[in-house]
């Protein structure tokens, strides 16, 4: 297939700067890797509205739930693996009380590539999801990011994880794409088995459904960029309508969209499932796209647990 790659932290970056060039009111913060999350791109802007704390996630949360509780538009940045040293601040600063803070964290999952198993953290959806008032999203390319962030900026007063990614993503989204929250998006339709994805997983969610076609078998697949709220009627729906679904994430399979997943097919609609992801371990070290086949998480991995669902429900 032939794809448009782009970064999906230059998106935020760029959607930053349009933002606060019509809200005084928008604050930023990074905690010393402006240059890699492309917050540095606001922070030349408008100086006198970044604020980099240094390597000091702590002090960054929390400050960034004072000026929240001030009034101000807050949006706050650093890699994935290095946000959940700020757990605590999190869980009582922010989420306890309801602050308007979001924070969008780029480098997660095994994208991170040759920085290895110490940055390549896959448990963070899980440790987000779990705390009560936080929303969590995954954006699927540059142009959902776009969206997704202006959305938070727009229509939002509660706090807020976003997840991106250190490579650069295919566009799969039309430019006019408006994200909505809660909402699944349906990529493909198919009447056999569904394919639920999120992030980097999406596109080879769509290439196994490809393969998945010259079996004779018809594959829907989901895009579920928003994890928390999740879309429950599109999964209950899928699975009423196609038997068994399969789950595709850079992600530990544990306490992530898998598990999610599994929750609400297991209140209401019970089917056969198989879960695509990180198999409770650390990543490894390599070029990112290469750690997809080492992992079996790529398009090939996902048609085969797919088919073998389509087999079972069969």
């Amino acid at each position: 297939m032939n794809y448009t790659f782009e970064s999906l932290r230059d998106a935020y970056g760029d959607e930053l700067v349009r933002l606060g060039e019509r809200d005084k009111d928008l604050v930023v913060l990074d905690a010393d890797l402006s240059s890699s999350t492309k917050t540095a791109l606001f922070g030349k802007k408008f100086p006198e509205r970044f604020f980099n704390m240094g390597i000091s996630e702590q002090s960054m949360v929390a400050t960034a739930a004072g000026i929240a509780l001030c009034g101000k538009k807050v949006f706050a940045s650093t890699f994935a693996v290095f946000l959940t040293r700020a757990y605590e601040q999190l869980r009582q600063s922010v989420c306890y009380n309801y602050v308007d803070a979001k924070f969008v964290v780029t480098h997660a999952g095994i994208t991170v590539g040759e920085d290895g198993a110490t940055h390549q953290i896959v448990e963070d959806i899980g440790i987000m999801s779990g705390l009560p008032n936080m929303s969590v999203i995954v954006p699927v390319d540059s142009v959902e990011t776009r969206s997704v962030i202006r959305y938070l900026h727009d229509e939002t007063t509660s706090p807020f994880y976003v997840r991106l990614s250190r490579e650069k993503f295919p566009v799969l989204n039309q430019r006019d794409y408006e994200y909505r929250p809660g909402r699944a998006v349906t990529l493909k339709d198919g009447s056999d088995v569904t394919i639920i994805a999120i992030g980097a997983m999406v596109r080879f969610a769509i290439e196994a459904a490809e393969t998945l076609k010259g079996k004779g078998i018809d594959a829907r697949v989901i895009n579920m960029s928003s994890i928390k709220p999740l879309d429950s009627a599109s999964i209950i729906k899928a699975a009423r309508e196609t038997g068994g679904i399969v789950t595709a994430e850079e992600h530990s399979i544990f306490n992530g969209l898998g598990s999610r997943v599994a929750e609400v097919l297991g209140e209401n609609s019970p089917v056969k499932m198989k879960r695509v992801g990180m198999r409770d371990s650390f990543g490894k070290s390599g070029s990112a796209w290469e750690l997809f086949e080492y992992f079996h998480m790529g398009a090939s991995d996902i048609a085969r647990e797919a088919e073998a669902v389509f087999r079972e429900e069969r």
